[in-house]
Protein backbone atom coordinates (compact mmCIF):
# COMPACT_ATOMS: atom_id res chain seq x y z
CA UNK A 1 0.00 0.00 0.00
CA UNK A 2 1.32 3.42 -0.97
CA UNK A 3 2.24 5.86 1.80
CA UNK A 4 1.86 9.55 1.11
CA UNK A 5 3.49 12.56 2.72
CA UNK A 6 3.81 16.31 2.29
CA UNK A 7 6.91 18.38 2.97
CA UNK A 8 6.49 22.04 3.84
CA UNK A 9 9.33 23.65 1.86
CA UNK A 10 7.77 26.93 0.70
CA UNK A 11 8.85 29.17 3.58
CA UNK A 12 10.91 32.31 3.06
CA UNK A 13 13.52 31.26 5.61
CA UNK A 14 13.69 34.78 7.03
CA UNK A 15 15.41 33.61 10.22
CA UNK A 16 18.15 31.95 8.15
CA UNK A 17 19.22 35.12 6.35
CA UNK A 18 21.67 35.86 4.78
CA UNK A 19 21.86 32.20 3.67
CA UNK A 20 18.35 32.36 2.23
CA UNK A 21 19.10 35.47 0.19
CA UNK A 22 20.41 33.16 -2.54
CA UNK A 23 18.97 29.70 -1.77
CA UNK A 24 15.66 28.45 -0.37
CA UNK A 25 15.57 27.24 3.22
CA UNK A 26 14.95 23.71 1.95
CA UNK A 27 18.38 23.66 0.30
CA UNK A 28 20.39 25.05 3.21
CA UNK A 29 23.05 22.38 3.88
CA UNK A 30 23.37 20.67 7.25
CA UNK A 31 26.03 18.01 7.68
CA UNK A 32 26.77 17.89 3.96
CA UNK A 33 23.15 17.54 2.80
CA UNK A 34 20.36 20.03 2.17
CA UNK A 35 17.53 19.96 4.70
CA UNK A 36 15.17 18.76 1.98
CA UNK A 37 17.35 15.73 1.25
CA UNK A 38 17.44 14.80 4.94
CA UNK A 39 13.64 14.92 5.04
CA UNK A 40 13.04 13.02 1.79
CA UNK A 41 15.49 10.27 2.75
CA UNK A 42 13.94 9.91 6.20
CA UNK A 43 10.47 9.61 4.69
CA UNK A 44 11.64 7.17 2.03
CA UNK A 45 13.37 4.98 4.64
CA UNK A 46 10.07 4.85 6.54
CA UNK A 47 8.22 3.54 3.49
CA UNK A 48 6.74 6.76 2.12
CA UNK A 49 6.84 6.43 -1.64
CA UNK A 50 4.64 9.34 -2.75
CA UNK A 51 5.58 12.84 -1.63
CA UNK A 52 4.30 16.29 -2.51
CA UNK A 53 6.50 19.32 -1.78
CA UNK A 54 5.13 22.85 -1.69
CA UNK A 55 7.41 25.49 -3.22
CA UNK A 56 7.51 29.29 -3.26
CA UNK A 57 10.83 30.97 -2.39
CA UNK A 58 13.39 30.06 -5.11
CA UNK A 59 10.97 27.34 -6.23
CA UNK A 60 12.98 26.55 -9.36
CA UNK A 61 16.02 25.65 -7.27
CA UNK A 62 14.00 23.17 -5.22
CA UNK A 63 12.48 21.57 -8.31
CA UNK A 64 15.85 21.40 -10.09
CA UNK A 65 17.47 19.78 -7.04
CA UNK A 66 14.83 17.06 -6.84
CA UNK A 67 15.02 16.43 -10.59
CA UNK A 68 18.83 16.27 -10.49
CA UNK A 69 18.50 13.51 -7.88
CA UNK A 70 16.08 11.56 -10.10
CA UNK A 71 13.28 12.34 -7.65
CA UNK A 72 15.09 10.05 -5.21
CA UNK A 73 13.59 7.07 -7.07
CA UNK A 74 10.11 7.65 -5.64
CA UNK A 75 7.05 9.53 -6.84
CA UNK A 76 7.49 13.24 -6.04
CA UNK A 77 5.19 16.07 -7.09
CA UNK A 78 5.25 19.80 -6.41
CA UNK A 79 2.53 22.11 -5.15
CA UNK A 80 3.26 25.48 -6.74
CA UNK A 81 2.76 28.44 -4.41
CA UNK A 82 4.93 30.86 -6.39
CA UNK A 83 2.05 33.31 -6.88
CA UNK A 84 1.15 33.39 -3.20
CA UNK A 85 2.54 31.76 -0.07
CA UNK A 86 -0.48 29.97 1.40
CA UNK A 87 0.68 29.32 4.99
CA UNK A 88 0.48 25.83 6.46
CA UNK A 89 -3.27 25.30 6.28
CA UNK A 90 -3.61 26.76 2.82
CA UNK A 91 -0.69 24.64 1.67
CA UNK A 92 -2.39 21.46 2.84
CA UNK A 93 -5.70 22.53 1.29
CA UNK A 94 -4.06 23.21 -2.10
CA UNK A 95 -2.43 19.76 -2.01
CA UNK A 96 -5.75 18.01 -1.27
CA UNK A 97 -6.08 16.40 -4.75
CA UNK A 98 -2.81 14.54 -4.09
CA UNK A 99 -4.40 12.83 -1.08
CA UNK A 100 -7.25 11.31 -3.05
CA UNK A 101 -7.69 8.06 -1.12
CA UNK A 102 -8.83 7.01 2.34
CA UNK A 103 -5.37 6.60 3.87
CA UNK A 104 -3.82 8.93 6.45
CA UNK A 105 -0.89 11.04 5.33
CA UNK A 106 2.12 12.60 7.04
CA UNK A 107 3.10 16.27 6.93
CA UNK A 108 6.70 17.18 7.80
CA UNK A 109 8.33 20.62 8.09
CA UNK A 110 11.53 20.72 6.04
CA UNK A 111 13.53 22.39 8.82
CA UNK A 112 12.88 19.69 11.44
CA UNK A 113 15.48 17.02 12.23
CA UNK A 114 14.56 14.28 14.69
CA UNK A 115 15.05 10.71 15.83
CA UNK A 116 11.34 9.94 15.39
CA UNK A 117 10.56 6.55 13.85
CA UNK A 118 8.17 7.68 11.13
CA UNK A 119 7.28 4.10 10.23
CA UNK A 120 5.98 3.47 13.76
CA UNK A 121 4.23 6.81 13.77
CA UNK A 122 2.36 5.97 10.59
CA UNK A 123 1.33 2.56 11.91
CA UNK A 124 -0.20 4.31 14.91
CA UNK A 125 -2.60 6.08 12.59
CA UNK A 126 -3.82 3.01 10.69
CA UNK A 127 -3.69 -0.11 12.86
CA UNK A 128 -6.16 0.67 15.61
CA UNK A 129 -9.94 0.61 15.45
CA UNK A 130 -12.53 2.36 17.58
CA UNK A 131 -12.66 -0.68 19.88
CA UNK A 132 -8.92 -0.38 20.55
CA UNK A 133 -9.39 3.08 21.99
CA UNK A 134 -11.98 1.77 24.44
CA UNK A 135 -10.02 -1.32 25.48
CA UNK A 136 -9.88 -1.66 29.28
CA UNK A 137 -6.25 -2.77 28.96
CA UNK A 138 -5.33 0.56 27.38
CA UNK A 139 -3.80 3.11 29.75
CA UNK A 140 -4.87 6.48 28.39
CA UNK A 141 -2.15 8.38 30.20
CA UNK A 142 0.91 6.53 28.92
CA UNK A 143 2.72 7.86 25.87
CA UNK A 144 4.92 5.10 24.46
CA UNK A 145 6.02 4.71 20.86
CA UNK A 146 4.71 1.16 20.69
CA UNK A 147 1.25 2.19 21.86
CA UNK A 148 -1.46 4.26 20.26
CA UNK A 149 -1.87 7.87 21.36
CA UNK A 150 -4.09 8.24 24.43
CA UNK A 151 -7.42 9.34 23.07
CA UNK A 152 -10.79 7.63 23.16
CA UNK A 153 -11.99 8.39 19.64
CA UNK A 154 -10.14 8.13 16.36
CA UNK A 155 -8.33 11.45 15.90
CA UNK A 156 -8.59 13.51 12.75
CA UNK A 157 -4.99 14.59 13.37
CA UNK A 158 -2.06 13.37 15.47
CA UNK A 159 0.42 16.13 16.30
CA UNK A 160 3.94 15.27 17.39
CA UNK A 161 4.65 17.46 20.40
CA UNK A 162 7.45 17.97 22.89
CA UNK A 163 7.89 19.46 26.32
CA UNK A 164 10.50 21.99 25.17
CA UNK A 165 10.23 25.53 26.44
CA UNK A 166 8.72 28.07 24.07
CA UNK A 167 6.45 31.10 24.25
CA UNK A 168 3.56 29.53 22.33
CA UNK A 169 1.95 26.33 23.52
CA UNK A 170 -0.79 24.00 22.40
CA UNK A 171 -3.05 23.09 25.32
CA UNK A 172 -4.32 19.53 25.84
CA UNK A 173 -6.69 17.94 28.34
CA UNK A 174 -6.01 14.76 30.33
CA UNK A 175 -7.09 12.63 27.35
CA UNK A 176 -4.48 14.44 25.24
CA UNK A 177 -7.13 16.18 23.13
CA UNK A 178 -6.39 19.68 21.84
CA UNK A 179 -8.44 22.35 23.60
CA UNK A 180 -6.61 25.61 23.05
CA UNK A 181 -3.45 27.67 22.51
CA UNK A 182 -1.62 30.31 24.50
CA UNK A 183 1.10 32.85 23.81
CA UNK A 184 2.76 33.31 27.17
CA UNK A 185 4.61 36.44 26.07
CA UNK A 186 1.51 38.36 25.07
CA UNK A 187 -1.13 36.54 27.10
CA UNK A 188 -3.17 35.81 23.97
CA UNK A 189 -5.40 32.73 24.27
CA UNK A 190 -7.27 30.87 21.52
CA UNK A 191 -9.95 28.24 22.08
CA UNK A 192 -13.44 27.45 20.77
CA UNK A 193 -14.54 26.65 24.32
CA UNK A 194 -16.20 29.39 26.41
CA UNK A 195 -14.59 30.47 29.69
CA UNK A 196 -11.40 28.64 28.71
CA UNK A 197 -8.65 28.76 31.37
CA UNK A 198 -5.17 27.75 30.08
CA UNK A 199 -4.04 26.95 33.62
CA UNK A 200 -6.15 23.79 33.62
CA UNK A 201 -4.43 22.21 30.61
CA UNK A 202 -1.12 20.61 29.64
CA UNK A 203 1.26 22.86 27.72
CA UNK A 204 3.10 21.23 24.82
CA UNK A 205 5.11 22.57 21.89
CA UNK A 206 4.21 21.43 18.37
CA UNK A 207 7.20 19.69 16.76
CA UNK A 208 6.41 20.25 13.07
CA UNK A 209 5.40 16.66 12.24
CA UNK A 210 1.80 15.45 12.00
CA UNK A 211 -0.36 12.63 10.69
CA UNK A 212 -3.69 13.65 9.18
CA UNK A 213 -6.78 11.76 8.10
CA UNK A 214 -8.30 12.72 4.71
CA UNK A 215 -11.41 13.85 6.59
CA UNK A 216 -9.31 16.85 7.65
CA UNK A 217 -10.41 18.54 4.42
CA UNK A 218 -14.13 18.48 5.16
CA UNK A 219 -14.16 21.79 7.04
CA UNK A 220 -11.79 23.60 4.65
CA UNK A 221 -14.22 24.13 1.77
CA UNK A 222 -15.28 27.64 2.70
CA UNK A 223 -11.94 28.81 4.06
CA UNK A 224 -9.73 31.30 2.18
CA UNK A 225 -6.74 30.07 0.21
CA UNK A 226 -4.32 31.22 2.91
CA UNK A 227 -4.64 30.16 6.56
CA UNK A 228 -2.70 28.57 9.42
CA UNK A 229 -3.22 24.88 10.10
CA UNK A 230 -2.90 25.49 13.85
CA UNK A 231 -5.65 28.11 13.74
CA UNK A 232 -7.72 25.63 11.75
CA UNK A 233 -7.26 22.95 14.41
CA UNK A 234 -8.25 25.45 17.09
CA UNK A 235 -11.43 26.21 15.16
CA UNK A 236 -12.53 22.57 14.91
CA UNK A 237 -11.21 20.97 18.11
CA UNK A 238 -14.66 21.30 19.68
CA UNK A 239 -16.04 19.09 16.87
CA UNK A 240 -13.16 16.71 16.10
CA UNK A 241 -10.48 14.94 18.11
CA UNK A 242 -7.00 16.30 17.56
CA UNK A 243 -4.45 14.54 19.73
CA UNK A 244 -0.83 14.92 20.74
CA UNK A 245 1.82 12.23 20.71
CA UNK A 246 5.22 12.37 22.42
CA UNK A 247 7.58 9.59 21.28
CA UNK A 248 9.86 8.02 23.87
CA UNK A 249 13.33 9.57 24.13
CA UNK A 250 12.39 12.25 21.64
CA UNK A 251 15.28 14.20 20.15
CA UNK A 252 14.34 17.00 17.81
CA UNK A 253 15.77 20.26 16.53
CA UNK A 254 14.25 23.12 14.56
CA UNK A 255 16.88 24.33 12.08
CA UNK A 256 15.15 27.66 11.69
CA UNK A 257 17.91 30.11 12.62
CA UNK A 258 21.54 30.51 11.62
CA UNK A 259 22.75 29.95 15.19
CA UNK A 260 21.08 26.52 15.17
CA UNK A 261 23.03 25.22 12.17
CA UNK A 262 26.12 24.12 14.12
CA UNK A 263 23.89 22.59 16.77
CA UNK A 264 22.08 20.71 13.99
CA UNK A 265 25.35 19.23 12.70
CA UNK A 266 26.19 17.97 16.19
CA UNK A 267 22.63 16.68 16.49
CA UNK A 268 23.01 14.61 13.30
CA UNK A 269 26.30 13.18 14.58
CA UNK A 270 24.50 11.99 17.71
CA UNK A 271 21.81 10.27 15.63
CA UNK A 272 24.36 8.24 13.67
Amino acid sequence: MSRKAMIFAAGLGTRLKPLTDTVPKALVPVGGKPLLQHTIEKLKAAGFDEIIINVHHFAEQVIDFVEANHRFDIHIEFSDERKELLDTGGGIKKAAPFFNDTQPFLVHNVDILSNIDLRKLYKISIQHTQSDWASPQFDQHRLHETEIPPIQNNPIAILICSERKTSRYLLFDNDNCLKGWVNEKTGEVKSPFPDFDPQHYKKLAFAGIQILQPSIFQYMTDLPDRFSIIDYYLSICDKENITCYIPDNLKIIDVGKTDSLQEAIQFLDQLC
